[in-house]
């Protein structure tokens, strides 16, 4: 069993995220990265994330910070400040690091990362995802992984507004 106090170190800055992929990399160890809000966890994102970890050895999961889940999905979003959302993903077994990024989309903090792989979930082309490009002109692969129909953070925010 893991040590709880292990979960805050799991939430990194971008240059200590860089330091321990060139570490991984020294181990012949691949990097998975996918991103998100991460509002309010549900069984969409546990398998998103999921098949994210299975693409690598490691995963690193972007998350948006507050001001940018704000500019994203609206001013009565995020539902949970952005350590709050940090610190759940760092307690998933199948999280490695978690990356809080500022930007609208994660285009540069996966340049700065440089993944083996992308993974995004959802009803994306590869063409509409942020950094896809630079990832597969680096020699990396680009994953698109199917939605889990019927759970989502506005559905469950939804759900709650409703009382049902």
């Amino acid at each position: 069993m893991k040590s709880p106090q292990v979960i805050d170190t799991r939430i990194i800055s971008l240059e200590t995220a860089k330091r321990q992929i060139a570490q991984w990399r020294l181990l012949s160890k691949t990097v998975s990265f996918t991103n998100g809000c991460f509002d309010i966890l549900h069984r969409g994102h546990i398998f998103s994330l999921s098949q994210a970890a299975m693409e690598a050895d490691f995963l690193i999961v972007g998350l948006n910070s507050d001001a940018s889940c704000k500019r994203l999905k609206g001013p009565t979003r995020p539902v949970n400040d952005e350590h709050s959302r940090a610190l759940v993903l760092a307690s998933l077994v199948m999280v490695d690091a978690v990356v809080i990024f500022e930007e609208d989309t994660p285009l540069e903090l996966i340049k700065a990362l440089m993944p083996d792989v992308l993974v995004k979930g959802g009803d994306y082309t590869v063409e509409q995802i942020a950094g896809a490009k630079e990832v597969m002109a680096n020699g990396g692969r680009v994953v698109i992984n199917p939605i889990v129909e019927g759970f989502s953070t506005t559905g469950t925010i939804e759900k709650l507004k409703s009382g049902k």
